[in-house]
């Protein structure tokens, strides 16, 4: 998972470099911020104690992944990303979604194995 949402920064960075200067600190910049924030929250809720505490932060991970699929399909249809960009980004952003829930669903029928044992 983390792998595929590292990869996905990459991507979105490299292709939303055609972006026009007016968008910069507009789509460009929100897309990134979400694609960054997917990955960021992917390895905060890794290294959290309590299985509650991972899934807070894959919660949050699953609505910037879906925000940033989102904001690139827009972007393909606003002209800003080639058509081919545009679905195979939100392709992997719907995928990378996909697993998030998967593993919140998971991790929430489990037990909590990370607490300490008092």
């Amino acid at each position: 998972m983390f792998v595929l949402a590292d990869g996905l920064v990459l991507d979105v960075d490299k292709c939303s470099e055609v972006f026009p200067v007016s968008e910069r600190y507009g789509l460009q910049s929100q897309i990134g911020r979400a694609a960054v924030s997917a990955v960021a929250n992917i390895v905060d809720g890794s290294a959290r104690l309590s299985t509650r505490e991972c899934v807070n932060f894959l919660n949050v991970a699953s609505g910037s992944a879906t925000e940033a699929c989102r904001m690139l399909a827009l972007a393909g249809r606003l002209g800003l990303l080639t058509d081919e960009d545009a679905t195979r980004l939100s392709a992997g952003y719907s995928e990378l979604s996909a697993s998030l829930r998967a593993m919140i669903q998971a991790l929430q029928g489990a037990p909590d194995l990370r607490r300490p044992k008092p």
